[in-house]
């Protein structure tokens, strides 16, 4: 044995100190992110309770370990709401800004969700594949802003298919449907900026969740890539279509359905 790996065996059975201190913040920061989990689980879940007539709808139950939760982003609420619906702790990517809206950004840095920052998102997709990784949820918004609110849906970015395919991990594509009449557009500065959120604050809440889609390749094709986003963001437009269609049958409103596979 050489002098090196004697100095590894070493430094393995001996930790520096600076690696002691990185596993001992690494250790409380995930202990940090689950304390906020289980603190916030059961007060956004009383909220949906009480002020969203949600309505699930699931064609599979979600498998333990690593997956990708899809859904089209009519409000800014959605990512607080659809956490909820999946019970267990996940990691959302969230544009930046709301993480320097006091208090509120406190509390998605410390809750390990992660920022998306204009130009660098590659940055937050590296970050959520190595969660992936470790056997983590991701839900990641495909469109990457607010839908339009006169309806439809804005072109789908390519982060989720990058995500998909780099990872290998099965995508849920979410389809949401709420009464647009209802968001509140609420102006407010940040950082000496003035930012409109979409809030929706109470009403239905119409959800389906499809079944699982799996994507293999080179995640340096960009065809590849462009042409999963599309087939992923297809699903979802059909599963909030089933959503907003089972809200009309549910309030009798227009006769019909639209089931989807």
């Amino acid at each position: 044995m050489c002098l090196n790996d004697n100095v590894i065996l070493l430094l393995k059975r001996y930790p520096l100190p600076i690696t002691r201190v990185k596993k001992k913040v690494s250790r409380l920061s995930k202990l940090t992110e689950k304390t906020l989990f289980w603190f916030s689980k059961p007060l956004v879940t009383s909220y949906t309770g009480m002020m969203l007539n949600m309505d699930v709808h699931q064609k599979c139950p979600f498998p333990a370990g690593a997956k990708i939760i899809a859904p089209n982003h009519p409000s800014t609420t959605d990512p607080f709401f659809v956490a909820a619906m999946l019970g267990h702790q996940s990691h959302i990517l969230i544009k930046d800004v709301l993480f320097n809206v006091p208090l509120l950004g406190t509390y998605l840095t410390h809750s390990g969700h992660i920022k998306v920052e204009e130009g660098h998102g590659q940055e937050a997709i590296d970050r959520a594949l190595d969660l992936l990784k470790t056997g983590k949820t991701i839900i990641i918004f495909p469109e990457g802003k607010i839908s339009p609110l006169e309806g439809g849906y804005n072109k789908v970015r390519s982060g989720v298919a990058r995500l998909a395919v780099a990872s290998g991990a099965p995508v849920y594509p979410v389809g949401i449907h709420l009464i647009k009449e209802r968001i509140h557009a609420i102006s407010s500065t940040v950082k000496g900026q003035q930012e409109i959120g979409y809030w929706y604050l109470r009403g239905p809440y119409n959800v389906t969740v499809g079944k699982p889609l799996r994507f293999t390749g080179d995640v340096e094709d960009r065809e590849l890539v462009r042409d999963v986003a599309q087939q992923i963001m297809y699903k979802i437009m059909r599963l909030a279509y089933e959503s907003e269609q089972r809200w009309y049958r549910r309030t009798g409103a227009i006769p019909g359905a639209l089931e989807t596979n």
